[in-house]
Parts: C-alpha cells; sequence; structure tokens
C-alpha cells in the first residue's frame, strides 16, 4: 500500500502547500514541522520554478523570493532528507515537469526514493503524456498524483481508474489563490471518482476558511490548503511557522 494512503487512514485529511525556500529552507522546515504538529496529514512541498503556470500571484511571489534566495532542487533534496529524521506524515513534491526532465527523470525520481518523498504532482503533465515520467515513478515507489479539474468531463472516469496515491480534484477554473466562494459541482465529480476507484481524493484550490475547509470535507476524503499558508510565510517571514501552525488547527478542527 502507499504510504501516501495513511494519510487518510484517520478520518479527513488536511494537506498543507508550503513553498520550498520561502523566505528560506530553514524557516519553510520550521513551518512543516508546525503544520504537522497542528494536524496536517500530509505535506506538499513545492520546488520553486520560473514559470509556474498553474499559480497565481500568491505562490508565483513565493516561488520568485524563493528562486532569488538561491533555492535549488538539490539544496531541496538536501532538506527533504534531514526534514526526514523527525517528520514522518507523507511528502509530496509538487513542481513542473521541466524541473523533473531537466534534473533528469531517473535521478530525480531515484533521489525522491533515497531521501522519503511519496509522491510527485505535475500540474503541467497532460494526463495523455503522463507515461513520460511514470515507468520510473513505479521503479522508485513515488506515486504519480493525478488532477482532475472542472473541464476533465468526460476524462474523469478514466482519469480516476488509473489513479495513484491520491486524485487531486480543483475546485475552479484558474490558477490557484484564495476564493470567497466555490461554484463548481464538485459532488458531481466526487461521485464518478468514487464509481471508478477506491483511491482517496482531495479538494484543492481556492480553499482558504475553516466554513470551506469544513464543506469540501463533507464531500471529498481530504482537503488541500496552499495559498492560504503561502500568505502567512509572505507577512510574517521568519516568524511564521506559529502563524502557519494555528490555523492548520483551525482548520482541522472544522474538518472533524
Amino acid at each position: 500500500m502507499s504510504k501516501i494512503r495513511s494519510a487518510f487512514a484517520n478520518g479527513k485529511a488536511f494537506i498543507a502547500f508550503i513553498t520550498c525556500g520561502d523566505p528560506d529552507l530553514e524557516t519553510t522546515g520550521a513551518a512543516v514541522r508546525a503544520a504537522v504538529e497542528n494536524g496536517a496529514d500530509l505535506i506538499e512541498l513545492g520546488i520553486p520554478f520560473s514559470d509556474p503556470t498553474a499559480e497565481g500571484p500568491v505562490i508565483q511571489a513565493a516561488n520568485e523570493r524563493a528562486l532569488a534566495g538561491g533555492v535549488t532542487t538539490d539544496k531541496i533534496f538536501a532538506f527533504v532528507k534531514e526534514l526526514r529524521r523527525d517528520v514522518s506524515v507523507p511528502l509530496v513534491f509538487m513542481t513542473y515537469a521541466n524541473v523533473v526532465f531537466s534534473y533528469g527523470a531517473e535521478r530525480f525520481l531515484g533521489t525522491c526514493r533515497e531521501i522519503g518523498v511519496d509522491g510527485i504532482i505535475l500540474p503541467d503533465l497532460p494526463y495523455e503524456e503522463k507515461d513520460e515520467f511514470l515507468p520510473a515513478c513505479r521503479k522508485y515507489g513515488v506515486d504519480l498524483i493525478s488532477l482532475i479539474a472542472p473541464t476533465s468531463a468526460q476524462r474523469i472516469a478514466t482519469i480516476a481508474s488509473e489513479a495513484e496515491g491520491f486524485l487531486y480534484i480543483v475546485s475552479s477554473l484558474g490558477v490557484t489563490g484564495t476564493r470567497s466562494e466555490i461554484k463548481t459541482d464538485l459532488a458531481s465529480i466526487v461521485k464518478v471518482v468514487r464509481e471508478n476507484t477506491e483511491i482517496p481524493c482531495a479538494i484543492g484550490f481556492g480553499i482558504s476558511t475553516p466554513e470551506q475547509a469544513k464543506k469540501m470535507s463533507e464531500l471529498a476524503d481530504g482537503v488541500i490548503v496552499g495559498s492560504a499558508i503561502v500568505k502567512f510565510m509572505a507577512k510574517y517571514g521568519k516568524e511564521a511557522p506559529k502563524y502557519v501552525g494555528e490555523y492548520v488547527r483551525s482548520m482541522k478542527e472544522a474538518m472533524k
């Protein structure tokens, strides 16, 4: 069984996204630990990229700050290896196909296995092109996590039936970022997913309030929050982990 499945074993999963290296890797580590201590069941670690097409302004700015601070893929690998000394929840990288491709897929995914990364999300990788990375992912035991968007329509059943780790259901059209309201008919998407796989599904993009977290957790197996957490990193810098912990606790409480 994929280790990712364990994140969903004790009720609804709260998944926190944090950009590596914003403002620095030491603070990233403190924020990850604060999130886990306050109930995060899985952590998505963003590997910064110069052209993050799926991201809204908040996470784009975090990518720019991290890259300007000198963060690299190798530094992130070393950081995760250190993180794994005391963080046991599943860890997933979220980055772009070009990052993996330019590093060398075999080398990248082999390193993921060495340092204890359980899965990878590539938002710019079309479902039809996943075989570009799937063989190496399987070879090294790294789940290639699929995304389902409101526009996936006829492909939802196919994507769900071949899913690994967990299914990332995108709540709304457009890029990441907090939203005051989520209007997509997510219940019908989740219904098709449930009919085609036993893999857990989590909803992300736009969730920022405890009320939204509660509502989304009633539909799916988990909730993913990124921009709201990254905003704390931008606002409070090195002091952010305390605020991240408090926020994660409030979101997790709402989902119980």
